[in-house]
């Protein structure tokens, strides 16, 4: 009988031996930091991972994530120093590098959201409307991103919040005033295609007009030369008929009328009507060429 109470308070001293140690120990994972709090107070922060100690039934452990977080935003329209209505869609990325600061001031990760998301608008709409829709959309994108970073990053040091980078995903002009603006450049351009298409016709048309006033000059020249080497070789010609003619002139009438015979009857349906004795025909009748008058009668 006293053996068996004996095993029984062994049991129970067991048993409170092995609860008193399981919650003695606690671990910490790597990618969280822990934050022990006794009646409601914070006593320190683990930030090593592996097997840790903490007085029993008094402390409690808070995990709290230490890896890089995002920050998702709704977008939302800014207006910038130009007066142009910007819609921007922005995140942010951040971790906890105070975590008994962020414990007391927001708690959790769902309240630094928040917090977070209210100073980034801030932020948002306090530096891109100290600058203009070009330089946001094009000229200063990085720099602002960084000033916005900056600016948040300090704003949020207060929440134990340490913020890693800020990027604007996309900022554009709102749908209807894109739809005019678009509209607009499609105007301009066309206008200015016509304008380009005028100049050319224009360009085109003084081209067309010195070219064809350059063939006519052309042409005329060369019309002018021709008519000059051919009144050369006229005045050639009649030089060399007038050297043949004079060398002589019996031959000179005999081949003018070879080459007048060859001209004249060259067609198949010439007719001539001519008398016989005429001078046309006078080498027909003699070999001479003496006209039928001029021959010895018989």
């Amino acid at each position: 009988m006293k053996t068996g109470v004996l095993g029984i308070a062994a049991l129970l001293v067991g048993l409170a031996l092995l609860v008193v140690g399981y919650s003695s120990v606690f671990t910490v994972g790597q990618t969280e930091q822990v934050l022990l709090v006794r009646l409601g107070e914070p006593v320190r922060v683990v930030t090593e991972p592996g097997l840790h100690f903490k007085a029993p039934f008094v402390d409690s452990v808070i995990e709290i994530d230490k890896r890089i977080l995002d920050l998702e935003q709704a977008s939302q329209e800014v207006i910038a120093s130009d007066q142009k209505r910007l819609v921007v869609d922005a995140f942010a990325r951040y971790r906890i590098k105070d975590a008994l600061r962020f414990y007391q001031s927001v708690g959790s990760i769902q309240v630094a959201n928040i917090q977070l998301t209210t100073l980034l608008n801030a932020s948002l709409r306090r530096v891109l409307g100290e600058v203009t829709f070009i330089q946001v959309v094009r000229d200063e994108r990085e720099m602002l991103m960084a000033r916005i970073r900056d600016q948040l990053d300090k704003e949020a040091s207060g929440y134990g919040i340490s913020v890693v980078d800020v990027r604007i995903r996309r900022a554009d002009l709102p749908e209807q005033n894109s739809q005019a603006i678009y509209q607009r450049m499609q105007t301009e351009r066309q206008r200015e295609a016509a304008e380009f298409r005028a100049q050319g016709g224009q360009k085109a048309q003084e081209i067309r007009a010195k070219a064809d006033r350059e063939a006519t000059v052309i042409i005329a020249e060369a019309n002018s030369a021709a008519e000059r080497i051919r009144g050369q070789g006229d005045g050639e010609r009649n030089r060399l008929f007038a050297q043949a003619y004079n060398q002589d002139p019996a031959f000179f009438a005999f081949y003018r009328s070879m080459s007048a015979y060859q001209n004249g009857l060259k067609s198949s349906d010439t007719r001539f009507l001519l008398k016989p004795d005429s001078d046309f025909f006078r080498f027909f009748g003699h070999i001479g060429g003496r006209s039928a008058a001029s021959a010895p009668k018989p």
